[in-house]
C-alpha cells in the first residue's frame, strides 16, 4: 500500500483501502463509479447503525393510533405480497454463502433487483393496509414521500429532500453542511460523513428525476413548457420552470435511493459494478442491512394492524425456510417487543 493510500474503518472494525489520489491505475478509475454508489448505500447503513432508533417508532402517535380494519380479502393479498419481500430478502441474504468473489460480482445482477422488490413489496403490504392496494411504482414513491415528511418512519430513515433543481433543501440530515465538506471516495467513518453522503445522494437521485421529467415534458408537445413571448417550447429553464417539476416530483427519499437499484441493474451501468474493484461483499452487507431496518418498519405496522396474533398466523402459513431465519429473529426481537406497551422518552424525527 503506498503512501497516498487512505484507510476506512466499517461497522466492524474492518479496514478498507481506497486510493482517490492514484489515477495512474486504469481499473481503479473505472471503479470510481461504483466505489461512489457503494459510498451511498454504506453511509445508509452507517447512519441506521449510529441511529439504532428502530424502537422509536412505538412512541410515535401515527403508530400508536395506526388500527385500520383489515377485511378477509385485504388479508390475502397482504400474505402474498409479504411473501414476495420476503423471498427477495431471503435470496438477497443467503447470496454471500458462497465464498467466491467473482461469485459475488456477477451477483450484482440479482441482488440489487432483489433489494429493491423487497421493499418495493414490503411497502405495498403497508399501503394495502392502509386500504391503497398501490401497484403503480410512480404513485407509490409520492405516497411514501408524503408519509416520510409525515413521521410514519424513525429519524434514521425519514431524511429527504425537496425544492428546485440548485435549489434543493436536504431535511433530518443536520450534520450535512454542503457549504462545508463534500463527499469523496473514502468510506464514511463519522456521522456527520455519513450524512453528507446521504444528502449528496439524495440531491443526485433528485436531479436524474427532475431532469428525466423535463425531458419527458419538453418532448411532447402536448405538455411541453412555452416561451410566454414567442409560444416556441422553451430550450432552457428557469427557477419558476424548475420549481413547477420540483412540485410535480414531490420529497425524494430512501425510495428514490434504491430506486437507484433498479435503474441500474437494467441496464448497462450495471456492468461497471461488476467489473469494478469495490468491496462487494461490504456493498451486499450494506443493502441487507438497510433493507431489514425498512422491512422491519413496515411489518411492524402491518402487525400493529393485525394484532400479534394475527400476523404470527401469517407467518405460520409461510414455507418453513421462510418461517426460521431471519423472519424468526425479527419477529422475536423487533416485531413483538414493538407492540408491547412502553413508557421511556420519545424521540421524534424532526
Amino acid at each position: 500500500m503506498n503512501e497516498n493510500t487512505e484507510k476506512s474503518t466499517t461497522q466492524e472494525g474492518k479496514l478498507v483501502p481506497f486510493s482517490p489520489a492514484q489515477p495512474v491505475d486504469e481499473t481503479w478509475r473505472k471503479s470510481i463509479p461504483a466505489q461512489v454508489f457503494l459510498n451511498h448505500f454504506f453511509a445508509i447503513d452507517f447512519h441506521l447503525q449510529r441511529q439504532d432508533d428502530l424502537f422509536d417508532l412505538r412512541r410515535f402517535p401515527l403508530f400508536q393510533d395506526f388500527a385500520p380494519a383489515v377485511s378477509d380479502e385485504q388479508r390475502k393479498a397482504l400474505e402474498k405480497l409479504l411473501l414476495n419481500s420476503w423471498s427477495a430478502e431471503y435470496a438477497l441474504r443467503i447470496t454471500p454463502v458462497v465464498n467466491d468473489n467473482q461469485y459475488l460480482q456477477s451477483s450484482l445482477h440479482w441482488t440489487f433487483p432483489q433489494a429493491y422488490y423487497s421493499v418495493l413489496f414490503s411497502v405495498r403490504a403497508f399501503l394495502h393496509t392502509m386500504g391503497e392496494p398501490v401497484s403503480n411504482e410512480e404513485i407509490i414513491r409520492r405516497r411514501i414521500g408524503n408519509m416520510v415528511v409525515r413521521g410514519y418512519y424513525p429519524a434514521s430513515i425519514g431524511f429527504y429532500a425537496s425544492g428546485p433543481l440548485n435549489g434543493y433543501r436536504t431535511m433530518r440530515l443536520p450534520l450535512a453542511k454542503f457549504d462545508i465538506a463534500k463527499p469523496d471516495l473514502t468510506l464514511p467513518s463519522r456521522e456527520s460523513a455519513a450524512q453528507i453522503e446521504i444528502a449528496q445522494f439524495l440531491k443526485t437521485s433528485r436531479d436524474r428525476r427532475i431532469k428525466a421529467l423535463r425531458q419527458a415534458i419538453q418532448n411532447n408537445p402536448k405538455t411541453a413548457l412555452r416561451s410566454a413571448k414567442t409560444g416556441k417550447v422553451l430550450q432552457k429553464f428557469g427557477l419558476d420552470q424548475y420549481k413547477q417539476l420540483g412540485k410535480q416530483i414531490g420529497y425524494t427519499t430512501y425510495f428514490d435511493a434504491l430506486s437507484r437499484l433498479r435503474i441500474s441493474s437494467t441496464n448497462r451501468e450495471i456492468e461497471r459494478f461488476v467489473e469494478s474493484e469495490i468491496d462487494v461483499r461490504l456493498f451486499h452487507e450494506s443493502l441487507v442491512n438497510i433493507v431489514s431496518h425498512i422491512n422491519a418498519v413496515h411489518e411492524a405496522y402491518i402487525a400493529k394492524a393485525l394484532g400479534i396474533q394475527g400476523y404470527k398466523q401469517l407467518i405460520a402459513k409461510l414455507p418453513s425456510y421462510l418461517q426460521e431465519g431471519f423472519l424468526r429473529e425479527r419477529l422475536n426481537k423487533v416485531i413483538e417487543p414493538m407492540l408491547l406497551p412502553e413508557q421511556s422518552e420519545l424521540r421524534i424525527a424532526a
